[in-house]
């Protein structure tokens, strides 16, 4: 679900939302470098700053989720996209995925205008990403179909550990993490529990995940695998 073998030329066939935010990250990330650019105009007028939004620059809640500060800030972003979003584009669909990129996206950025002083500005893709973590929470609840178990465990222990790095990364946007994944997770839960109790099939969740726990002392040797590729992943984001 998450390994990718698909050649350049399936990638931008079967994903071409993906495909296309990926696109605009890249042109949007050498235009703030390449010196033929006015780059510190597009970066200003670009980036999201509390008071000039409310002061009408609405534009500001979206060209934040295509910015960058860095190369390392663009790479471990985009790779995060490239990795996510392809099985979650063919599970919603191009239109439904790009709405939910969007909003997730544009209300963690409202939940930075709220939760920020006005003096605070931010970019990143990481309410979009962490918007696609919440839904996939909601997918491992709702919709163990299309979701195997194994499935589960890698995106669920991923998204567990992003949350908890967001509060030991410096220069972070907590709100727009924090708010991304909810928001994600509200989204995919009111569209994917098709009449199901909410709050009741996460409890169960809960439940059954803290019984497992408990019943695999040893975790297996692919566990482990998965775990050391991840916390490899963690320091890399903590270091970059």
């Amino acid at each position: 679900m998450f390994t990718r073998r698909e050649s350049f030329k399936e990638y931008l066939t079967y994903y071409p939302i993906v495909s296309l935010i990926l696109f605009i990250n890249l042109l949007v990330y050498l235009s703030t470098v390449l010196p033929v650019f006015p780059n510190q105009l597009i970066m200003t007028n670009m980036v999201g700053v509390n008071l000039y939004i409310i002061q009408g620059d609405w534009w500001r809640l979206i060209t934040p989720i295509f910015l960058h500060t860095s190369f390392s800030h663009f790479l471990f972003n985009c790779f995060s996209i490239f990795l996510f979003g392809p099985a979650l584009e063919r599970i919603l669909g191009k239109f439904k995925f790009i709405a939910i990129y969007l909003l997730t996206g544009i209300l963690a950025n409202l939940a930075t205008l709220v939760t920020e002083p006005l003096t605070f500005s931010h970019l990143g893709a990481s309410g979009s990403i962490f918007g696609l973590f919440g839904y996939y929470i909601a997918l491992i609840v709702f919709r163990k179909d299309i979701i195997s178990r194994n499935n589960s465990q890698v995106i669920g222990t991923i998204a567990a550990l992003s949350l908890i790095m967001t509060f030991l990364q410096p220069n972070i946007n907590i709100a727009a993490h924090l708010f991304g994944f909810f928001f994600g997770m509200a989204a995919g839960s009111l569209i994917e529990a098709k009449g199901r109790k909410i709050f009741s099939s996460y409890k169960e969740e809960f439940l059954e995940l803290k019984g497992r726990v408990r019943s695999n002392r040893k975790p297996p040797a692919r566990t482990l695998t998965i775990w050391t590729i991840i916390i490899l992943l963690a320091l890399i984001g903590l270091f970059r």
